[in-house]
Parts: structure tokens; C-alpha cells; sequence
């Protein structure tokens, strides 16, 4: 029943999460935004929401029942939403461009700006390390947490500042999907959605992607119970490949339509997201749990992969100036490489 529970509310999670992006889509439409503010902050947040709520709700509910296993689902999630982007996010993406460069005229070069995306993942790697760092600060520099937390805020504040104050381009809006709730409108054939019809449609989706996350943290700590598995390995392997699905899903079809930096950066763009925001939660509300230790270990070892596969990826790009296709698929291979330590540790070989 736990695992129906699960399905059901991974499902409404990423229902909500597909509607949360078309509204951001329009509402970035209807702002005037560049197509970097679009894709690496709007389409970014919107679809790193489903990984967001299930920490947060998980740390609310550990409190509120004065339980600590919720504090390790919430870890889990945190330290999966990065890994899975740096790698298996760019694995599927990969493979679309390989797709699409069979078309006769077309090869596997994406044509991305580099700017944006190196911008992108610089940002990752710096936000990333300082929140990384911070789970080895003994738990007498516990304010140090607290510290690091505040400057992550401000280094997203400055990002997201910087591409909203990029100019918007020409192209930007094309190939807009309807939207969802536009259907609403009685008059929806005779004029574009109003705004206020795009806000609450956001509204509704927010409210989905809380209901299921309550729902889904719920049910995985019976399952982990259940199987006596660590919660944290279940949260870091298993939900994130669902509730990267939006990344996915959205970059495959931007790739379809020929805006790769679209594609990109709605990866990248999480990224930055993932490793500023959620983490904050983690070391203001469940420093205890943000600490490197024996257990903890092969969960914060997600961390070294994901940065590993991002250098990979990108370190190429910057020197080249270009991004490729089979250079994205350099991401499946350090997946493959920590479920192999996964594998391993449930073995008890490690």
C-alpha cells in the first residue's frame, strides 16, 4: 500500500510540476525576460520544485513528530537532486541530441551560449562546495552552518539578479506550449492568457507539488522501515529519478525545437537552484543531519560524482567553446559508477 501511496504521489508531484512550468513559461512570457532568465531561473525553480518540497516537507514533519529519519530522507533528497542532474539529466539530454543530429543537415553540437552556461555552472560549483564544506564543520562551529546558509541566499539573490537583468531577445517566447488552464477562459480563442489566469495556475501547482510531497515523505520512510533500508539511499537513488522527470522531459523537448540553451540551462539552472536553496534548509533547519559521518558517507560521496561529472561535461566546453552531444553522455558513466558504490554498500562490501 506504502509503495501505491508512493507511485501516487511521485505522480502528482510531477503533474504539478509540468503545470508549474508551463505557468512560469508564460509568466516569464509575459515579463519580458530574456530566455536565460527563462530557462536557468523560472523553468529552473519550477521544475526543481518536486526535489525542493520533499526535503522541506520531510524536515517539517521530523519536527513536528520528533523523529530524525525524516532529517535523512531530507538529506537524501538534497544531495540526489544535484547528482542526478550532473548525470543522468545529461545522459537523457545526450541521447536526444544524438537523435537529432540523425536528421540530414545536423550534427551533435549544441548550439548553446556558452556565457550563460558557464556562468551556470560556475555558480553550481562554488554554491556547491561551500554548502559541501559545511557538513564538516564540527558541531561546535554549528553557527558556521548558519553562516554559509546566509551566503548561499545571497549568491542566488545576485544570480537570479543577473539574468533578469539580461535583455530579452527576439526569439524568446517562440514555441510557447498553450497554457494548461488557458481553457478556462471563455475567450481564451480571442485574446493570450491574462495574467491572472497564469498566476493561478502557478498557485494550483505549488498546491499539487505540497500535497504529494506530504504524501510521498509519508510513505517512503514506511518503506525504508519496512525493506530496513537507510532511508537517505532511498531518497537519494529512487526519487530523484522521478522528480527529475520535469528536467528531463522539458530539456528532451527544447531540444526537439532547436533551443538548446533552453535545454541547457533549464539543467544547469537547477543546478545552481539545488545547490543554494534546498541546502540552506538543510543547514538551518537539520544541521545534524548535514554532517559527513561513516553513515552519512555514501550520500554525500553523490556530491564528489556530481562535481566530477559537471568537470567532465563542462571543463571541455570552456576550452572549446562548444558543447557536444556524446559530451553530455559522460553523465551516464558516473551514474553508473555510484550505483556501483550503491550496489557495493547494500552488499556490505563497503
Amino acid at each position: 500500500m506504502d509503495v501505491l501511496l508512493m507511485l501516487a504521489a511521485l505522480a502528482l508531484i510531477l503533474a504539478g510540476a509540468e503545470l508549474f512550468t508551463n505557468g512560469v513559461e508564460w509568466m516569464g512570457h509575459k515579463l519580458d525576460l530574456a530566455e536565460g532568465a527563462v530557462g536557468s531561473v523560472l523553468a529552473a525553480v519550477g521544475t526543481a520544485m518536486p526535489e525542493t518540497m520533499i526535503p522541506f516537507v520531510a524536515i517539517l514533519l521530523g519536527a513536528r513528530n520528533g523523529t530524525s529519519s525524516e532529517d535523512g530522507i531530507a538529506v537524501g533528497a538534497i544531495l540526489g537532486a544535484p547528482f542526478m542532474l550532473a548525470t543522468l539529466a545529461m545522459l537523457v539530454t545526450g541521447v536526444a541530441v544524438l537523435v537529432r543530429a540523425r536528421t540530414p543537415g545536423r550534427d551533435d553540437r549544441l548550439l548553446v551560449d556558452t556565457r550563460v552556461i558557464g556562468r551556470d555552472v560556475r555558480q553550481f560549483a562554488v554554491a556547491y562546495a561551500l554548502a559541501i564544506g559545511a557538513a564538516f564543520l564540527p558541531p561546535s562551529l554549528a553557527a558556521g552552518k548558519l553562516l554559509v546558509g546566509a551566503v548561499l541566499l545571497g549568491m542566488y539573490a545576485l544570480y537570479v539578479r543577473a539574468h533578469l537583468a539580461a535583455e530579452r531577445s527576439e526569439e524568446a517566447g517562440e514555441g510557447l506550449r498553450p497554457l494548461r488552464f488557458g481553457r478556462l477562459d471563455p475567450l481564451r480563442h480571442q485574446r493570450p492568457p491574462r495574467f491572472r489566469l497564469v498566476s493561478f495556475q502557478v498557485v494550483a501547482a505549488l498546491a499539487a507539488i505540497v500535497a504529494g510531497a506530504v504524501v510521498f515523505v509519508d510513505a517512503v520512510s514506511h518503506v525504508a522501515s519496512g525493506l530496513g533500508v537507510d532511508p537517505t539511499i532511498v531518497t537519494l537513488v529512487v526519487a530523484p529519478i522521478a522528480t527529475e522527470l520535469p528536467e528531463k522531459f522539458n530539456s528532451v523537448i527544447w531540444i526537439g525545437q532547436g533551443k538548446d540553451t533552453l535545454s541547457i540551462g533549464n539543467i544547469t539552472g537547477a543546478m545552481v537552484f539545488q545547490s543554494c536553496i534546498p541546502t540552506v534548509l538543510a543547514l538551518a533547519l537539520a544541521a545534524d543531519a548535514w554532517a559527513v559521518t561513516p553513515a552519512s558517507l555514501l550520500g554525500f560521496a553523490s556530491a564528489g560524482i556530481a562535481f566530477a561529472s559537471a568537470a567532465a561535461i563542462f571543463l571541455p566546453m570552456v576550452r572549446r567553446d562548444r558543447l557536444t552531444g556524446r559530451g553530455l553522455l559522460a553523465g551516464g558513466g558516473f551514474y553508473v559508477v555510484y550505483l556501483g558504490l550503491v550496489a557495493a554498500s547494500l552488499a556490505g562490501v563497503i
